[in-house]
């Protein structure tokens, strides 16, 4: 018995052969612009930008609880920090306690090492530069001010309430070579480098290769969206370290306040994810 069913007709199967190879051009250039963008953001987040969850309120009415900022990876390196730049470091040496495993999905995972999403592994911290290396560093004036190479400054970023000592006591520091003296905007509800210092400005100090950058802007919630003020005129007429200008008359420092519950409860309040607070 014959097979009389008639040929395929040989324009079909050109036909299927061109539709599987426009499926094929079209996944293709598919994963080559995700390829392309995932190595993209991955650049970005490693030299450019990185996103930072703040998870505490120790730089407020700067920063509150929960904002997500952007951090330049440009300062310091090509820019130089300045004082009144706010930044995200990493813990300097157990400021932040015990820190709390966070558990992600995979996707959560994948988003944050490409930089689309904020690290919350709260390994970091965010304050702000008041002394640069070398600089002298003095709390407080009979005024309540800090003075910074004898020069008192006005500090309008402080929370509303909150004096320059933050219920702390004073301290008179030189900040050494290669770190910065770091305060969060919140005094009285922030274990900066006030809280663990020793008296002489060494173990407060925040080493400047600790530094992952600078915050420059607030990007979430969408209400909060704003560029961050970096306060330069507060410290403009700070002189260089070594040419320092006779400053107001300082209280005498007093031994530190803190004790080894309040630091565990203050490093708890601390911490950032990643940039915490």
């Amino acid at each position: 018995m014959t097979d009389e069913s008639p040929p395929a007709a040989p324009g079909s199967d050109l036909a299927q052969r061109g539709f599987w190879r426009s499926v094929w051009v079209g996944v293709r250039e598919v994963v080559i612009v995700v390829s392309l963008a995932m190595a993209l953001s991955l650049v970005v987040k490693t030299f450019l930008v990185q996103p930072f969850h703040i998870p505490s309120g120790s730089m407020e009415d700067t920063l509150i609880k929960d904002d997500r900022v952007l951090v330049s990876k440009l300062t310091p390196g090509p820019f130089e920090l300045s004082r009144g730049d706010i930044v995200v470091f990493t813990d300097p040496g157990h400021w932040l306690g015990e820190i709390p495993e966070v558990h992600r999905t995979p996707v959560q995972s994948a988003l944050i090492f490409l930089g689309l999403a904020p690290d919350d592994s709260h390994e970091h911290l965010i304050k702000r530069v008041i002394g640069l290396p070398g600089d002298h560093v003095v709390c407080c004036t009979v005024g309540g001010q800090l003075t910074v190479n004898g020069v008192a400054i006005t500090e309008p970023y402080l929370k509303p309430g909150d004096n320059a000592a933050g219920g702390r006591g004073s301290f008179d520091i030189i900040v050494p070579a290669g770190k910065v003296w770091v305060m969060g905007d919140h005094r009285s509800d922030s274990a900066d480098s006030r809280f663990h210092d020793d008296g002489t400005g060494s173990t407060g100090s925040v080493p400047i290769a600790d530094i992952r950058g600078k915050a420059v802007l607030v990007v979430w919630p969408i209400d909060r969206w704003a560029g961050l003020s970096e306060f330069g005129d507060v410290f403009a007429t700070v002189p260089d370290p070594g040419k320092a200008a006779p400053g107001d008359s300082v209280v005498t420092p007093s031994s530190s306040p803190d004790s080894s519950s309040s630091r565990d409860s203050s490093s708890s309040r601390d911490s950032a994810g990643p940039a915490a607070s």
